[in-house]
């Protein structure tokens, strides 16, 4: 690729390899060893690094190709479902749900293409065939559609909170309540584009949960989702004083998740249940946790334990 770049006034009556240096950025031994590699020329001109730049010179300089960055796979992630709609994975923490701008690790789209799975091409670009995605730092049960029909319905379900969607999640405190709700609208938090936070100008956002196991410190929950809101399930508890061990973006203590070994939120979408598009029937996939979940989990009892007795 030829890029054409005018003499710029303030260095004309210069070296070269000196102008170049200035124009783009680049020691003067690179900028030499660009000239002497036959990469830079000026119409009309012969020229060596000690050419002197003069007015209206028209310098022609050959830049490589950018090379094309290849996404990493997520090889350890399993299928658990798959037929020929749609195919429902195993998310490792660490994997996105598809690319993104600064993203430069294995996406969960990217890694099924790369395997060979067909994926319908409906849907926004990069983002084919997703329904309903989960965080880079959040494991467990993804479903992607294979086919234009598993699409179409899918993204009905999902829209019309059809489909039942359970995580589990150690959060900070001993919950004054064995199950409950929480309904309050999410929405961008004006302090970071990254941020969620429940305000009024908010999309409805409903979260229901039980109790499965309390520690003092902290308490397991099985959560169901309502709605699907960004972070909502982060953004609630943290809304209500208890937010999920080891996420630090909305407010855990980063001493209690140090004490477990947990380097993310303690998150995982643990079993999704749905209407098969084509054949209607009800359809149930289940998870278990990861070992860093589990290692953080078995620390906690035995700590709990301890306390008891």
């Amino acid at each position: 690729m030829t890029r054409l770049l005018p003499a710029p006034d303030a260095l004309v009556g210069r070296r070269l390899d000196m102008a170049l240096s200035k124009m783009l950025g680049l020691s003067r031994a690179k900028a030499s060893d660009l000239v002497a590699r036959g990469h830079v020329r000026i119409m009309g001109r012969r020229v060596n690094k000690a050419t002197t730049l003069m007015s209206g010179d028209l310098i022609e300089l050959d830049e490589p190709e950018p090379a094309k960055q290849v996404e990493p796979v997520a090889e350890d992630m399993p299928v658990v479902y798959e037929d020929e709609d749609v195919v429902v994975v195993d998310k490792p923490v660490g994997v996105a749900a598809h690319p993104s701008i600064g993203w430069t690790g294995p996406t969960v789209l990217g890694s099924l293409l790369q395997r060979g799975t067909h994926i319908t091409s409906m849907g926004a670009q990069g983002r084919q065939g997703i329904v309903s995605r989960l965080d880079a730092g959040t494991s467990g049960l993804m479903l992607v559609c294979k086919s234009d029909l598993a699409y179409k319905e899918m993204r009905r379900q999902f829209a019309r909170h059809e489909v039942v969607k359970i995580y589990h999640a150690l959060v900070q405190g001993n919950l004054s309540e064995d199950k409950a709700t929480i309904e309050a609208p999410i929405g961008r938090a004006r302090v970071s584009d990254f941020r969620f936070t429940v305000t009024p100008a908010g999309k409805e956002a409903i979260t229901h949960w039980d109790v499965l196991e309390r520690f003092g410190s902290a308490t397991l929950v099985s959560v169901n989702l309502e709605t699907g809101r960004t972070h909502q399930i982060r953004v609630h508890f943290s809304s209500i004083g208890h937010p999920l061990v080891g996420d630090h973006m909305y407010g855990a203590n980063p001493d209690l998740a140090d004490r477990l070994g947990l380097k993310r939120q303690w998150l995982h979408a643990m079993r999704l249940e749905f209407r098969h598009p084509r054949t209607k029937i009800w359809t149930k996939v289940v998870s278990s946790y990861p070992a860093d979940l589990r290692r953080s989990l078995q620390i906690e009892r035995q700590s709990a334990t301890g306390i008891r007795s």
